[in-house]
C-alpha cells in the first residue's frame, strides 16, 4: 500500500520506469500473438482448407479457459506479485506455442490453443491490475491508451511481418518467433517481480505473523494442524474477495452497464471474428497475403484513433462506445457487401473505418474499468470480463459457423453488422440515460472510485 500512496503524476509517462518495463514486454508479447495468430490462421483456413465449423472451434476451445478461470485468475491477480504470475504465463506461453510445432492437423492444435490460452487468461487481469498499481490516477488514462495502442500497433506491424515471414520462410517460423518474444517478455518483466500483491489486509499480516511466531513452538502434529487452519483462512478469504468482486461491480451502475453493453456487442461480433478467412477465401480465392492487408489495415485505424485519444486524454462513453459499435457495425457489413474482384484500396479503407471503431470502443471500455474500480479490485473486474467473454466466446463463434454454413459468409457479415451498428446507435441516443457519470476528468481517486454505486 504505501508504493500506490507515493504515486505521483510526471510531465511524461515515460518517466515511469516501471510502467516503461511492462509497455516493452506487452509491446513484445503483442507482436508475437500476432505473428502466431496470422499463421494458424493461414495453416488451417489455408494448407488445411478446414472447413468453417472446425474454424469456428477455434475460438472456442481458446473461450474455454477464459469462462472457467477468468474470475478466479482476477481475485488471485489481487493477492500475489503480479509480475511474478506474468512471468509464469510467459514461460508457459512460449512452451506451449513451441509445442504447436509438433501438432500435424486440427484435432491436435486445437487442445494446446485451449492450454495457451489458459495461461493468458492469469496474465491478462495481472497486467491491468499492475498497472494500475504502478501508475498514478492523473497518468492512467494515457497508460490504458498506450496499452491499447500497442495492441493495434502490433495488428499492423504484425500481419504484415507475419506476410512477408510466410512467404520467405513458413507458418511455422512465425509460431517460433512468437514463442522467443514471450520469453523476451518475461525477462523483460523480471526486475518488477518484487512488487508486492495489492490486497495485504491487517488480518492476512497478523495470520503470517503468527504463524512465523508459532513455528519454532509447535511439534510436527501442531505445526500440521496449524498449517491446515491457515490454509482454510486463505481459502475463506479468496472466496470472500472473490465474491466482493462480483458485488463491487453490481453496485457500480457504469461499470455494470459497460458490460452489459460490451456484451450484447460481443455475440455478434464474434460470430464472424474468426470467419475473415472463410470470407476472404471467397473474395480472392488463393491469396492468402490478403488476411495480412486487411488485419493491417484495421490495426492502422485503430492506432490513429488512440494516438487521437491519447493527446485528448479524455473522452465521452456514449461516443467511445456507441459510436465505436456504428463503425464497427458499418465496416463489417461493408465487408459483406462487397463483392469477388473488388480493389484492394477499397478492402483497405473499409480495414481502416473497422479499426477507428475498435479503438474508439477498447480503449473507453479498458479506462472505463480501470478508473472507475478501486486499486485492490481491478483485477477481479478484468477477471470478470474474462468470464463474460468467454462464455459468449463459447457460444458465438459457434452459432457464427452455423449461419456462414446456412445463409454464405458475404450474407452472415451483413446481418451481424448492422445488428451491431443499430446496438451502437442506441448507445449514442440513449448514452445519458446508460451512463450517467461524466468521463471527462480522468484524475479519479481510489477513494472517489470506492464510492460508486
Amino acid at each position: 500500500m504505501k508504493e500506490k500512496k507515493e504515486l505521483q503524476s510526471t510531465s511524461s509517462i515515460w518517466r515511469n520506469g516501471r510502467f516503461r518495463r511492462m509497455f516493452a514486454a506487452h509491446t513484445a508479447a503483442s507482436f508475437g500473438d500476432w505473428f502466431d495468430a496470422i499463421a494458424i490462421q493461414v495453416l488451417v483456413a489455408y494448407r488445411w482448407e478446414a472447413d468453417p465449423m472446425i474454424i469456428a472451434l477455434i475460438p472456442v476451445v481458446m473461450a474455454l479457459p477464459g469462462l472457467l478461470l477468468g474470475s478466479i485468475a482476477g481475485t488471485l491477480a489481487d493477492r500475489v506479485h503480479k509480475a511474478r504470475l506474468m512471468i509464469i504465463c510467459d514461460a508457459a506461453i512460449a512452451l506451449l506455442t513451441l509445442a504447436i510445432l509438433a501438432v500435424p492437423g486440427p484435432a491436435w492444435l486445437l487442445p494446446l490453443l485451449g492450454l495457451r490460452a489458459a495461461a493468458g487468461v492469469f496474465q491478462m487481469p495481472s497486467q491491468q491490475g499492475l498497472t494500475r498499481t504502478v501508475v498514478a490516477s492523473d497518468d492512467l488514462f494515457r497508460a490504458t491508451s498506450l496499452n491499447g495502442l500497442v495492441n493495434q500497433a502490433s495488428k499492423v506491424a504484425g500481419p504484415l511481418l507475419g506476410a512477408m515471414t510466410l512467404t520467405v520462410l513458413s507458418p511455422q517460423a512465425c509460431i517460433i518467433l512468437n514463442a522467443l518474444l514471450r520469453l523476451c517478455s518475461g525477462l523483460l518483466l523480471w526486475p518488477l517481480r518484487g512488487i508486492g500483491p495489492a490486497l495485504v489486509s491487517a488480518d492476512q499480516q497478523a495470520v503470517a505473523a503468527e504463524q512465523q511466531g508459532k513455528s519454532a513452538a509447535h511439534t510436527a502434529p501442531e505445526a500440521d494442524e496449524a498449517n491446515m487452519r491457515a490454509e482454510h483462512v486463505r481459502a475463506s478469504r479468496f472466496f470472500n474477495q472473490w465474491r466482493e468482486g462480483w458485488a463491487f461491480l453490481w453496485r457500480s451502475r457504469m461499470l455494470l452497464h459497460t458490460l452489459i453493453f460490451g456484451l450484447f456487442g460481443l455475440i455478434a461480433i464474434l460470430m464472424i471474428d474468426y470467419q475473415f478467412p472463410t470470407l476472404l477465401r471467397v473474395l480472392a480465392p488463393g491469396n492468402e497475403s490478403l488476411l495480412g492487408w486487411l488485419v493491417s489495415a484495421i490495426g492502422a485505424g485503430a492506432v490513429g484513433c488512440m494516438l487521437v485519444l491519447n493527446r485528448l486524454n479524455r473522452i465521452s462513453a456514449g461516443w467511445g462506445l456507441g459510436g465505436g459499435y456504428v463503425l464497427v457495425g458499418g465496416a463489417i457489413a461493408a465487408l459483406g457487401w462487397v463483392q469477388p474482384g473488388t480493389g484492394l484500396p477499397v478492402l483497405l479503407m473499409i480495414g481502416v473505418v473497422l479499426g477507428v471503431g475498435n479503438g474508439l470502443y477498447i480503449i473507453t471500455q479498458n479506462y472505463i474499468l480501470q478508473a472507475k474500480t478501486p486499486a485492490d479490485m481491478v483485477g477481479r473486474v478484468f477477471g470478470i470480463q474474462s468470464t463474460v467473454i468467454g462464455a459468449i466466446m463459447v457460444v458465438s463463434p459457434l452459432a457464427g459457423g452455423v449461419l456462414i454454413r446456412i445463409a454464405g459468409a458475404g450474407t452472415a457479415f451483413v446481418w451481424i453488422g448492422m445488428t451491431v451498428g443499430i446496438l451502437g446507435l442506441v448507445g449514442l441516443l440513449l448514452q445519458s440515460v446508460i451512463w450517467r457519470e461524466s468521463l471527462a476528468d480522468s484524475s479519479l481517486t481510489t477513494e472517489q472510485n470506492a464510492d460508486l454505486a
